[in-house]
């Protein structure tokens, strides 16, 4: 069953694509079907830039487990920054 559940959140950075790098400024994340991933659902995440081609995106299909496990990856990354540099 899907959930149909899809968050938007603005991000300010770069990514990779076939094209080379690009700015990003939007993450889109739903729990649905994947479309590559050897799983029944996964969590979702597509990183755009909204000027740019809809096929210009980096897109992720992880498992739940893998979702939270890459949440909890960026949490202690970030908690071992010196709070200076976080500005931004």
């Amino acid at each position: 069953m899907c959930t149909y559940s899809t968050e938007h959140a603005a991000v300010s950075g770069s990514g990779k694509g076939r094209h080379g790098w690009f700015a990003l400024d939007e993450a889109t994340v739903y729990f649905d079907h994947p479309v590559h991933a050897l799983a029944e659902h996964t969590l979702n995440i597509d990183l755009t830039n909204s000027a740019a081609a809809p096929g210009e995106r980096i897109a992720l299909e992880l498992t739940a487990a893998s979702a939270r496990e890459l949440v909890a990856a960026i949490e202690r990354a970030l908690g071992s920054v010196p709070a200076g540099l976080l500005a931004g």
